[in-house]
């Protein structure tokens, strides 16, 4: 099963092939290899008269931007009340994942029909989306990433999504944080995650998903309060399949009532069909 982000207006999959997706992020058209698109291009890609710029890969690792016309350094989309600023950066990213859409609204709607206070740990949480999501939603949020500049950008997308509190922002190892919390006895309502395939924290610290994944998610499962309300897990690892994740959640919260649920996330496209980015997996109290 795969679930899709359907209800962007901002963004969307103008055409796939040949390793490379052509999106629109409002009116900027960008051209990112894409390591799950292996099937043939049914127009060229390259020679889309609107497109502002490509991201081209380097044979020695990482790669560059060709711009193709002038574009802003950074710009706002939205998604619903959300609004986040993109900007191309290193190593192909935005600093968004539009199919996290699908993560959003699950988890607000979850918040919402909650009635009562929700506190959420989001972990490895990037740029934000989901802590913006979530905060906009009613719940209080912790928000936790290694790096410096990308939990500040988060600050500035919950600025723009009209937060101004309920939102605590922590620069750190997750790990380390986490080990913290259980000393403090901390607990949380709700926990969502997004590891990296591979990662370095702060301090040179090492992750590696398929090593770190299951013994983190049953360390992570001893800060959920007594009636949790939803714990989520996102991957993007290539070839990692979704019931992995149903069993890592199934036996790190062994015991814990309720549903579990796994699947595929992805992209709607132009050309009509679904652009697979990642699985996700969800416990939901109950």
């Amino acid at each position: 099963m795969i679930r899709l982000a359907e209800n962007w207006q901002d963004y969307s999959v103008l055409a796939t092939g040949d390793g490379y997706k052509l999106e629109r992020w409002k009116d900027v058209v960008l051209l990112r290899p894409d390591p799950q698109v292996i099937w043939r291009a049914q127009r060229d890609l390259f020679a889309y008269p609107r497109l502002d710029a490509v991201y081209h890969r380097s044979e020695k690792g990482g790669g560059s931007w060709e711009y193709r016309r002038p574009i802003p350094e950074s710009w706002e989309i939205s998604y619903g009340e959300l609004r986040f600023r993109v900007k191309p950066m290193g190593f192909k990213h935005t600093g968004l994942f539009p199919e996290q859409a699908v993560h959003w609204d699950k988890t607000s709607a979850l918040v919402k029909a909650a009635g009562r206070p929700v506190k959420v740990l989001n972990l490895f949480a990037y740029t934000g989306g989901a802590t913006v999501a979530l905060a906009k939603a009613g719940a209080e949020v912790v928000h936790v990433d290694a790096a410096k500049g990308m939990v500040e950008r988060a600050g500035e997308n919950a600025r723009l999504s009209g937060i101004s509190s309920g939102i605590r922002y922590i620069v750190d190892d997750c790990k380390k944080f986490v080990l913290r919390e259980l000393r403090r006895g901390n607990r949380y309502d709700a926990i969502v995650m997004d590891p990296p395939s591979y990662g370095r924290g702060p301090g040179g610290e090492m992750w590696k998903l398929e090593t770190e994944l299951y013994p983190f998610v049953e360390l992570c499962a001893g800060l959920l309060s007594e009636e949790p309300l939803f714990f989520l897990i996102n991957s993007y690892t290539t070839g990692l399949q979704p019931a992995v994740l149903a069993n890592i959640l199934q036996l790190a919260l062994k015991g814990k009532k309720g549903t579990i649920e796994a699947y595929e996330v992805g992209l709607p496209t132009e050309e009509g069909i679904a652009l697979p980015c990642g699985a996700g997996g969800i416990y939901i109290h109950g």
